[in-house]
């Protein structure tokens, strides 16, 4: 198939998007074992807290219902009445228990990963019903790898809790001759103590298989070298375009740079190598540069300088330290300010005494 990959090839760790695209997939690292520790534990936690005010309220509405058992009609619409009033005080000694029970399940994935909405999971495939398929899903690694995870859970928990009651073994044999209201203290102690061991053994089991889960899966989405320059070219772009782009926009900020050197003030140069055009006007808090370059655009700068009569004065350090610490349409830079204010006070010297013999 074209989605079939070959393991030997997928050696390079998988990049954020392909992460990104598994879990829109639904494809996430997932363990049974964490959802079922959470349940557990919030089973635990529930009963330890609400196990009380349950058995209250359900043994009132219980109470009152034998108490008054010969009253009760038993024709169609007072049965209906009598199961529906018994219903809603079930329910509503349970519900709050019931709803944290919810938001412990809820909780065991979203420690997991975070909230995922896909149709995946339940997209029509032919592979689900296919019988080879199904075959070879039953007795996969994975299949195995749970067998033998459930075989050692239930060994694991068996153990424990055989070691937990058989040094009660003789209170349990004698509770047959106990009154029923002794035997559930006894009872509700005994369930709490199995139910904080399963919690205890299950937390170990669940971390441990959480780790094999999500290392199963990021195995499975590692990349080949050529998927990473794939994706690569489909997210940055193909250098070719790329190039073509870069080419483009040097071409813009060619011309603009050229179509601002008429306002600039004065063109700095070495005299062939490089050019910087700055332009000041009084006011300003320093000069700013409109253009600048090297070799052929700095030629090309001293041309439209001449062409528009800007003047242009040969100073060799100063034009290559302006040129490497400002970009366009930026001041110069204060460590250059003496330097550039003795070329433009110069400048505005000649443009005065010019203006005179005029």
């Amino acid at each position: 198939m074209a989605d079939e990959r070959d393991d030997a090839e997928r050696s390079q760790d998988p990049s954020f998007k392909h992460l990104e695209e598994a879990l829109d997939r639904g494809d996430v690292a997932k363990s049974q074992e964490v959802n079922t520790w959470f349940v557990i534990a919030g089973a635990t936690l529930i009963l330890m807290a609400f196990s009380g005010a349950m058995s209250s309220g359900i043994m009132s509405s219980l109470r009152g219902l034998i108490a008054n058992s010969y009253d009760i009609r038993v024709d169609g619409a007072g049965f209906l009445h009598v199961v529906a009033k018994l219903g809603r005080e079930v329910i509503a000694a349970v519900a709050i228990p019931l709803l944290l029970l919810m938001l412990a399940a809820a909780g065991g994935n979203l420690v997991q990963h975070r909230l995922v909405w896909s149709a995946e999971g339940i997209r029509p495939k032919l592979s689900k019903i296919s019988p080879s398929a199904g075959f070879s899903r039953l007795f996969s690694k994975l299949a195995l790898v749970n067998f033998g995870k459930g075989l050692a859970k239930v060994g694991l928990i068996g153990a424990v809790m055989s070691a937990l009651l058989w040094p009660q073994r003789d209170r349990l044999e004698g509770l047959v001759t106990v009154d029923p209201p002794a035997i559930l203290p006894i009872v509700q102690s005994l369930s709490l103590k199995m139910l904080a061991t399963v919690v205890a053994i299950l937390a170990v089991v669940a971390a441990a298989d959480y780790f094999y889960q999500y290392r199963t899966w990021f195995e499975r989405q590692k990349m080949s070298v050529r998927e990473l320059k794939d994706e690569f070219k489909q997210t940055d772009g193909d250098p070719a375009v790329k190039g073509k782009i870069r080419q483009i926009r040097y071409a813009r900020m060619r011309k603009r740079m050229m179509a601002a050197v008429p306002t600039a003030s004065v063109v700095i140069t070495n005299p062939t190598h490089y050019a910087v055009a700055l332009r000041y006007e009084r006011g300003m808090n320093a000069p700013v540069c409109v253009a600048k370059g090297v070799d052929l655009i700095a030629r090309k700068i001293r041309e439209v300088a001449g062409e528009h009569g800007i003047p242009i004065v040969e100073n060799a350090p100063l034009a290559r330290a302006v040129h490497a610490t400002v970009e366009i349409d930026q001041e110069i830079k204060p460590e250059h300010y003496k330097a550039v204010a003795e070329v433009i006070g110069y400048v505005m010297r000649l443009n005065r005494s010019f203006a005179r013999r005029r």
